[in-house]
This record gives structure tokens, sequence and C-alpha cells, in this order.
């Protein structure tokens, strides 16, 4: 039996999402407002000043300072207020999550193949910051290439093979999504890392990830270790649907519910 879950949302609600995500939105004016954070593990709420987004209590955002990067969740959103801006730091972007579309149970993630529901841009507002104007990149392929079904192939040690399927059976892949033959996903480790690969007829090519690591790493055998699960399942269970995009995207499911269901107060589910 094939299982489904669908996200519906009150559209009233839609208007408090960051307009800078999606342009097809209408705009949404900022609201000028002093707002309490709350990140995970610490009791404490710090206040921020927010000129840029029209914040609610719940959202999920960033801010300047000493948890720059950490996700935190807006606690309190105060509208009142005089304050000398150079005592506060600013909220400098907001989670989207504005998440609406049919998933099918995969195991521990939910798995969508309509290509509107959980695009890379909108997963990676979950996980990363927004970059700063001084951030460079660089990268670099080896033109290196090994088959899914044999990870033999991807020459890590096995030290590293160990720590990657620790990472598979922890659940850390939080996103993974082969749109055609090009892959991504989100692992979470010390700090979430972006892993990037192409797929074509089950050979796997410039695999990388935005770790420290100068080898292979523990990440990438994480990604490829959930790839082919994932894979495996869709085949079994919803070939069809696949077929038809040519396109899949999935998400760990206490990932879902908790960046999703928590940050609303109306709407439903359907099973």
């Amino acid at each position: 039996m094939k299982n489904k879950v669908g996200f519906v949302y009150d559209d009233l609600k839609q208007e408090n999402q960051n307009p800078q995500i999606d342009p097809g939105k209408e705009t949404v004016v900022p609201r000028r407002s002093v707002v309490q954070v709350n990140f995970s593990g610490d009791e404490r709420s710090l206040s921020y000043y927010n000129d840029q987004f029209d914040l609610k209590k719940g959202d999920l955002v960033f801010v300047e300072g000493a948890f720059e990067g950490t996700l935190g969740r807006v606690v309190g959103v105060n509208y009142n207020f005089r304050i000398k801006l150079s005592q506060y730091k600013r909220v400098i972007a907001v989670a989207d999550t504005d998440v609406h579309g049919q998933f099918y149970m995969a195991g521990a993630h939910c798995v969508t193949f309509d290509r509107q529901v959980l695009p890379v841009d909108r997963a990676a507002t979950w996980y990363f910051p927004p970059q700063k104007d001084t951030d460079e990149f660089v990268s670099g392929s080896d033109e290196s290439s090994f088959y899914l079904d044999d990870l033999t192939g991807m020459r890590v040690s096995p030290v590293i093979m160990e720590r990657g399927q620790d990472y598979f059976l922890e659940h850390r892949v939080r996103y993974l999504c082969l749109d055609g033959t090009k892959g991504y996903a989100i692992v979470e480790g010390t700090h979430p890392y972006a892993v990037e690969f192409t797929c074509c007829d089950g050979k796997i090519s410039g695999l990388t990830c935005d770790c420290y690591c100068s080898y292979p790493c523990k990440h990438e055998v994480a990604v490829m270790l959930q790839l082919q699960k994932l894979l495996e399942k869709i085949c079994k269970d919803y070939t069809a649907e696949f077929e038809a995009h040519s396109y899949f995207a999935a998400v760990y499911m206490p990932e879902l519910m908790y960046y999703v269901m928590s940050t609303r107060e109306t709407g439903s589910i359907t099973i």
C-alpha cells in the first residue's frame, strides 16, 4: 500500500513568509520590531532588531552576533520600542517553511516528486544562513567516478566508511534531492554540510562536500548509502511517480515536522 501525507495551510498565514525567497509571491512590507529569539539548548531568549521581515512567533530565523549560523525560533515580537541600534544585532534571514503538497512515506524519510514542494533553495534556508558578500567559493573535479551499487569505488578508508555508515544509520542525511542527473544533499554533522553529485545510469561522478576534508568524507558516504536506500524504495513502490517527473526530494520526517508543522498555527494534515 502506498502511504501519502498531504499538507494544506490557510492562505492568510502565507503573507508572513520571507518575501525575498520567492519573487513570485506578493511583496510584504517589513514591519519594524524587536524580537526575542530562543536557540535550542539555551534557556535564554535574546533580543534582536528586525527591519527586513514581517516576523511572528514561531518563525525560524538566523541572526547576527554570537549565534550567527545557528537557527533560532522567535518567541516574542514587540512593535512598541525605542532602542539604540548600536546595541542590537539584527535578524538577517528567515527559514522558508512555506511547504504544502504531497509526500510519500519512504522509511524514515518523506518523499515528494513535485519540484515545487520542497526544492533545494527552500530546504537550504532551513540549515544555512545567507552568504556574505565577502564569501568566496572555488571548486574542482578530478573526473573520478564509481557505481552506486559498489561503493568500494569511492576509495575511502575503512574508518571513514564506518563513520559514514554511522551517519547514515543515525539519519544524519536530512535532505536529499535528485533532479534528473543532478543530486544535492544536506548532512547534519558538527554543522550542516552540503553534498553535490551527478548520478547517471547508476554511475556517480562529481561528488563533493563543503566540509573541511581534503579526501572523500563520511558525509559523502552517508549520502550515497541514503541514495541507495531511497532509490530502492522508490523503484519498489513509486516507480510511476519517479519516472513521470525524473525528480524526487526526500526530507527526514522529524525535520519536516519541526520546520513545517511547528511553525504553523492553523492548517490541516491529510493521511
